[in-house]
């Protein structure tokens, strides 16, 4: 009998140890959540207003991951140097307008179509010690305006350093013809290696919202979540 005795007394230890556990790991979600809200609630460039005429940017959303929308070509930039490949046709066979960039996880990237394509190591790499990143890109024609598409009009000078910013974030190379991209689950899309280490406390999110900072827009100071870049750009019906 005291041997099972010890045996139940020691069963309920462990199941109060995993229950201590389990409501740690909830308070460090909830923590993390609360941390995002209060972060990209904090405005950088305050002062920062829309141009009534000039170059116009997208920021797109998916629910989860932010990208931005850059014409391909322009004054300031000719995004085809860059990437070659946009001087060729789009799956629907009309050379790209528009050209679509967003940072992210090497692996997420070229596995992770969707949720359930995300493995639990994943999952804890990334929240634990990150990963090498890449920038993905497609070429698009004409984007359209939607809630998960939203226009900006930069002036010169600042879509000029938010390319500079975008740039910045490539390993630099005397040929882009050299540029080596990566399969994705996205056929639509070409990934490439890129500078920084992807993890939760910097994310796809984080390096739009920099990006856009850079440039001079008015956006939240610590952004990890698509909710914290989007709630900083106005709905509306502008054009590209």
């Amino acid at each position: 009998m005291p041997a099972q005795r010890a045996g139940v007394r020691a069963f309920g230890l462990l199941g109060r140890a995993i229950g201590w556990l389990i409501a740690l790991l909830a308070l460090i979600v909830a923590g993390y959540f609360l941390a995002a809200w209060i972060g990209s609630s904090i405005p950088r460039n305050s002062g920062w207003t829309e141009a009534e005429t000039g170059i116009p940017v997208m920021v797109e959303d998916n629910g989860y991951h932010t990208g931005i929308v850059m014409p391909v070509v322009t004054p300031v930039k000719d995004w085809r140097d860059t990437f070659p490949s946009l001087a060729g046709p789009t799956a629907h066979g009309a050379r790209p307008t528009h050209v679509s960039v967003g940072w992210g996880d090497r692996e997420v990237y070229r596995t992770v179509a969707t949720w359930d394509d995300l493995k639990a190591s994943t999952v804890l790499r990334v929240a634990t010690r990150g990963g090498p990143a890449v920038m993905q890109v497609a070429g698009y024609y004409r984007p359209g305006t939607s809630t998960h598409r939203r226009w900006l009009i930069l002036r010169e000078e600042e879509y000029a350093r938010l390319v500079a910013q975008v740039e910045h974030t490539l390993p630099p190379l005397d040929d882009p013809t050299e540029r080596v991209s990566y399969s994705s689950f996205d056929p639509k899309a070409k990934v490439f290696d890129a500078r920084g280490r992807y993890w939760i406390g910097y994310t796809c999110n984080q390096w739009v919202a920099d990006a856009l900072a850079e440039a001079g827009v008015t956006i939240g100071s610590w952004t990890p979540l698509s909710g914290g870049v989007m709630k900083w750009i106005p709905q509306g019906d502008k054009e590209s």
